[in-house]
């Protein structure tokens, strides 16, 4: 083995440590606790029952407050004596800002948080609690062997404008993402292409699905990102692949990969699954 393949195995190893941390933060994915859609007019939540969202009993205790939703807006109003906090400080009113903005507006009540998410014309209320027991006795993700086979490089054909892609979610929604364009590679002898979902500085989002899904990984299908591109060369590298937040959670809303996007060998690289570890 070469300098240069200890070197690029050990970048691999280290990114995946990383991305394993990173299922571990506070408000990570194994800290959800709850997904709740809200309905128009008033959404109260609370600890126990009787609440439009019930908030988990062994996180908090009492009223939280309420959500109102009218014409795509939600504001939160908090019930009284509720020690509520947005960005540090205590609120009492506030008008939330969803996920797809970028900066979702974030309530914090004692261990828990809760931001509003927008999946196409629904709008939910997502809770993290940092004291979840899965953040403690998650094993960690699985991995197949590093494999320099599954590292190549790709040709990226930008469409003229974003198309927009259909993809069903694992929630059972569809959600629209426009696609800046494709990218086309040669893999165990075979060529194989793969409509992008997104571009971010420059890298390519993929959401695809191979011969391992349902066997050696995930059933849903897994997601990667390619190198940033220079011009229409890219770099795809498979040993980077790895699963949707839905793996790990049932309060996630993964979208799915397009039909184009089923590729028809196996590929044994990046991230394995298995319903016990992840």
């Amino acid at each position: 083995m070469t300098d240069d393949s200890v070197t690029y195995i050990e970048e691999i190893e280290a990114w995946r440590r990383k991305v394993d941390a990173s299922l571990r933060r506070e408000e990570g994915w194994l800290a959800l606790v709850g997904l709740h859609w809200l309905k128009p007019g008033v959404n109260r939540a609370g600890a126990g029952p009787g609440r439009d969202i019930a908030l988990p009993a062994e996180s908090v205790t009492g009223d939280f407050g309420a959500f109102l939703v009218e014409q795509g807006r939600v504001l939160f109003e908090a019930a009284p004596g509720a020690a509520v906090t947005c960005e540090g400080e205590p609120v009492t009113e506030v008008e939330l800002q969803p996920d797809t903005t970028g900066s979702p507006t974030r309530l914090r009540w004692g261990r828990i948080t809760l931001a509003l998410i927008r999946r196409g014309g629904r709008l939910g209320i997502r809770v993290w609690d940092r004291e979840a027991p899965a953040r403690r006795s998650f094993p960690g993700r699985q991995w197949f062997p590093v494999d320099l086979r599954f590292r190549m490089a790709a040709a990226y054909e930008a469409y003229p404008t974003p198309r927009p892609v259909l993809a069903p979610d694992i929630s059972g929604g569809v959600q629209t993402m426009e696609s800046p364009g494709e990218v086309t590679f040669s893999l165990l002898r075979k060529q194989l292409r793969l409509v992008a979902s997104e571009e971010e500085e420059g890298a390519l989002f993929l959401i695809f699905a191979d011969a391992t899904a349902g066997a050696s990984t995930y059933p849903a299908g897994r997601y990667l990102y390619t190198s940033p591109r220079t011009g229409g060369a890219i770099e795809i590298d498979f040993n980077r692949a790895y699963n949707p937040p839905c793996a790990f959670t049932p309060y996630a809303t993964c979208p799915l990969p397009p039909p184009e996007n089923r590729l028809p060998l196996p590929i044994e690289a990046g991230e394995r699954y298995s319903p016990a570890g992840g």
